[in-house]
């Protein structure tokens, strides 16, 4: 029997005799989002069946992983390779704490890559046992939408078999993209920068978000050549002004080599590596090119359109609040609705997915105060409202409190490497509109910060709080001055 759904206060009213289906929930990717939403959905007594293309590191149309782009080549191997990368300053640092280590400290990349596939080859069995334990089907094979409740399963030796199903959950995330320059297929993305055979000791990125940025301090760090190309005058888009410019000063300080401005027009193949040509006319070699220029939603192969699911420019299903299709019985979670393409968002999706459809409680998901992070080293995470949103959205002034410091650790060993702190505050109500920073265990500091923000804390309620000392984090207690007070204006920036 098929459950009913409760959503907008009104229960479903089934026909005289109600179709029966195979599942009361199709799920089309196990990724972070769609695991989550069909065992909680299970967990309300749907029966769930769910399908993801067959494991591998590097994905493409017709491979993935149970896991998804996170746990299998995104978030999960990336931090192992910051872990990694740090460890090469993290040494230099600790000559002048005492300890006597010799000149040379070798690197066994191999070993690294190897370490990071045990781990997420472990995950990808963890998130089948999730699946098994909450009893939800898992099926190995390519998803496809062939009507409003039918689902076409491709199985892996090319044969096709249907299942009917009350709701159909799209959940197939995003694959990155390459710029249609030529020679483009010389670059690596992402998914390949996370499995290279060998280590490059010459390295060129495209792009200045977040994968970005994080390659260039992992490879970095590792000890290679690294040249960082973006269009704006400084990375990390959409973030604080003045925390961008930090994480490049901080790029810089590591021995970056940013250019900014400037983009990549051809990539020629040379006995010496890729020979790589700006717009600036300059050329440089480099034994590897990443192209980090952005990700599309991952729809093409579908078939949705077909079945009238409306599709906005980039590829993306447009939904509602509660996450559903212009189809009622199809509904859409994580990067693929390109809303706000966070792995922890997906997974609050997929939770307030299932309350919806099978729990009873119509849950729309809340993005506000959501906390983030860009694992460059050192960190940012940033928490609510930049200064420029604060002044895009304000009624009235607004205070900024800043403290630039340079870190206990760094005072014994000799790194000129500053951490900033910032909070946002509206004048009138004292309400922490936002928090930023940049430095050592920002994102560790940023979660707790962001309940705060949450809760609706305001400055006063920040200022009468005890600080742990000595901490970095007794900062955001400590922020007494006013750095400035901005009249509400609008602002305008070309960065």
């Amino acid at each position: 029997m098929a459950r009913k759904m409760l959503i907008d206060g009104e229960l479903d009213k089934p026909n005289e005799e109600e179709t029966h289906y195979d599942f009361d929930l199709f799920v089309i990717g196990a990724g972070s989002g769609g695991v989550r939403a069909s065992r909680f959905s299970a967990q309300y007594g749907a029966k769930v069946g769910i399908c993801e293309l067959p494991f591998h590191p590097i994905s493409s149309e017709v491979i993935g992983g149970v896991g998804g782009t996170c746990v299998i080549r995104g978030c999960v191997p990336k931090k192992i390779l910051v872990y990694g990368a740090s460890f090469g300053p993290e040494l230099e640092d600790a000559r002048n704490y005492g300890w006597e280590l010799n000149e040379k400290i070798d690197f066994n990349w191999k070993k690294l890559l190897h370490k990071k596939t045990e781990e997420i080859v472990r995950l990808n069995g963890i998130y089948k046992r999730l699946l098994s334990n909450a009893g939800v089907k898992l099926f190995e094979g390519e998803g496809r939408v062939v009507g409003p409740n039918e689902v076409e399963l491709i199985q892996l030796d090319g044969t096709k078999i249907s299942y009917s199903a009350k709701h159909i959950l799209i959940a197939t995330g995003s694959r990155a993209q390459r710029p249609a320059i030529p020679g483009q297929e010389l670059a690596i993305t992402s998914d390949e920068a996370l499995s290279l055979e060998e280590l490059p000791k010459r390295a060129v990125i495209l792009g200045g978000g977040y994968i970005a940025v994080e390659f260039a301090s992992i490879w970095r760090g590792m000890g290679a050549t690294v040249d960082l190309f973006y269009r704006k005058e400084l990375p990390l888009r959409g973030f604080d002004d003045e925390m961008r410019a930090v994480v490049a000063r901080n790029l810089e300080g590591r021995g970056i080599n940013l250019h900014p401005g400037t983009t990549l027009t051809e990539l020629v193949k040379t006995e010496d590596g890729i020979k790589v040509r700006t717009d600036h006319g300059e050329e440089i070699i480099a034994d590897v090119v990443l192209f980090a220029t952005g990700r599309a939603p991952n729809t093409k192969r579908l078939n949705l359109e077909s079945v009238g699911v409306e599709l906005d420019r980039t590829g993306a299903l447009k939904v509602d609040d509660y996450s559903r299709t212009n189809i009622p019985s199809i509904w859409a979670i994580g990067d693929v609705t390109n809303r706000m393409n966070l792995t922890p968002v997906a997974l609050m999706e997929g939770t307030c997915f299932a309350k919806t459809v099978f729990g009873g409680q119509p849950t729309a998901p809340d993005y506000g105060h959501i906390p983030c992070a860009v694992f460059c080293i050192p960190s940012l995470s940033v928490v609510g409202l930049s200064e420029e949103q604060a002044l895009e959205n304000a009624n009235g002034d607004v205070l900024v409190f800043t403290s630039t410091f340079n870190p206990m650790k760094n005072t014994v060993s000799g790194r000129q490497e500053k951490s900033i702190m910032k909070l946002v505050v509206d004048a009138e109500t004292d309400k922490v509109l936002g928090a930023s920073m940049c430095g050592p265990d920002a994102p560790e500091i940023m979660q707790g910060i962001a309940i705060a923000l949450k809760c609706g804390a305001t400055k006063a309620q920040f200022d009468s709080t005890v600080g742990i000392h000595p901490s970095a984090a007794e900062e955001f207690v400590t922020m007494r001055s006013v750095t400035r007070r901005i009249p509400a204006r609008k602002p305008k920036t070309s960065l």
